[in-house]
């Protein structure tokens, strides 16, 4: 991508209102749940039960799903490695935002390198970035295969489909494994849950 138009001599500008100034008042520490998996994996519907969940329990959290980011925020991007790499470096930078805000950021996109997703731990503050794996077997992901995108992936028709053509590298050590072949989405949403509450992120 160009970058012609980078800025320079920038300083960030910090307000009076801190970070634990924001938990106090929302009784919860801001968070980015970023989920990751194989397309078809259940990422985009755990997260609206998560939300949901979370909503219940008077809880700010806000979704950002892969597909609604890219038809607004990174609708100029496609689907190349260096695409892919800065469609995750802005949702990195937004979900961020909302975590600093104080809000549970819940993230629902593929990200298939596993340096794009480290580089949005490594900016992050300290225990703000969770990684859930949602697991499936590819087996598993094409027999779902809900938009029929693996049918098409298989007969050509698109070409770089990440567990096809394209590599999914899987995270290493995620802080929350979710094997949705064994899981309903209710037990994956509230195995979350548990981690947020045991960790003092829903109670601060």
């Amino acid at each position: 991508m160009s970058t012609a138009t980078i800025g320079t001599n920038l300083t960030w500008h910090a307000g009076d209102v801190t970070r634990e100034d924001r938990h106090q008042l929302l009784k919860q520490k801001g968070a980015i749940v970023w989920m990751t998996g194989l397309s078809a994996a259940g990422k985009s519907t755990i997260a609206v039960e998560l939300e949901k969940l979370l909503l219940e329990r008077h809880k700010h959290a806000y979704r950002l799903d892969g597909d609604n980011i890219r038809m607004g925020l990174n609708k100029n991007l496609g689907f190349s490695a260096e695409d892919r790499a800065e469609n995750i470096r802005r949702i990195g930078e937004v979900a961020k935002l909302f975590a600093d805000a104080g809000v549970i950021a819940i993230t629902s996109f593929i990200s298939p390198y596993r340096k794009d997703r480290d580089l949005v731990r490594a900016g992050s503050k300290p225990g703000d970035f969770i990684e859930v794996y949602v697991h499936v077997s590819l087996e598993g992901a094409e027999q779902r295969d809900p938009k029929g995108l693996y049918k098409k992936a298989r007969a050509g028709q698109i070409k770089g489909f990440t567990g096809i053509d394209d590599p999914y590298e899987a995270p290493e050590n995620p802080e929350i494994l979710i094997e949705t072949e064994k899981t309903s989405v209710r037990e994956a949403a509230e195995t979350i849950l548990r981690y947020l509450e045991d960790r003092g992120y829903l109670n601060a």
